[in-house]
């Protein structure tokens, strides 16, 4: 089932796109049957089950993290990820560039923009994106700015977000164009070489999100059936 249904999806999707094949709730032995398949991509949400996998399953899996993040936990995640799509908050921003000093790493990562209208959705708002971004892009100038503004230990890869959960195409049409305009503005206005990535649709809403620019999709459901647990 999952080799098929994977197979279905890299059909329709555009040769550009990068599918993250999302793993969470399943086994470690139907990440394998996507792996012998072909997809490298895997997403988690948990940090106890994303570095369980992570440590037990191929080394060569490109492993995003996609959920909330808490601060204590950057220790099961950040050894781990490729890359991480959902930076939510300034306080956990400054945890991931303090963490990636501490262990001489630099942490590639998404700006999550609160998109959809429910309020129980975490993100970033775009005036908190622009504040990080007009501070990353005078890093130059550090010495004009305080030490904590000048991320040295994160690359900003681009942005992520999720649409309202609805059946109504024209309100998750209306999500994506706005975080689409959002990003080709950040691009226009601020020198950002490596934010190239948009990552938005997941199992349900994928095409819109193509139709809008986006160059990763988070599938899950679709690749693997419904949780396992």
């Amino acid at each position: 089932m999952v080799e098929n249904n994977l197979k279905h999806i890299l059909s329709e999707l555009p040769p550009e796109v990068k599918l993250v094949a999302v793993s969470k709730f399943h086994p470690a032995e139907d990440i394998l049957a996507a792996y012998n398949a072909g997809q490298r991509r895997f997403g988690e949400n948990r940090p106890q089950e994303f570095a369980a996998k992570a440590a037990s399953l191929p080394s060569n899996i490109e492993w995003h993290f996609i959920g909330h993040l808490q601060t204590n936990k950057l220790k099961m995640v950040l050894p781990y990820a490729s890359l991480v799509e959902s930076i939510d908050s300034l306080r956990l921003l400054d945890a991931v560039e303090k963490w990636g000093s501490e262990h001489d790493r630099v942490i590639d990562v998404l700006l999550e923009l609160h998109l959809g209208a429910e309020e129980t959705k975490g993100g970033l708002t775009e005036e908190e994106i622009e504040y990080i971004l007009s501070l990353d892009s005078e890093a130059e100038d550090a010495a004009t700015l305080p030490p904590k503004a000048v991320y040295q230990h994160v690359r900003f890869r681009g942005l992520m977000g999720m649409a309202t959960n609805t059946d109504d195409v024209s309100v998750v049409e209306a999500d994506f164009a706005r975080i689409e305009a959002f990003k080709k503005s950040l691009e226009d206005r601020y020198d950002l070489p490596d934010f190239t990535e948009l990552s938005i649709g997941m199992s349900h809403d994928w095409p819109v999100a193509i139709r809008h620019g986006a160059t990763i999709v988070r599938i899950g459901t679709a690749i693997f059936g419904p949780r396992v647990y």
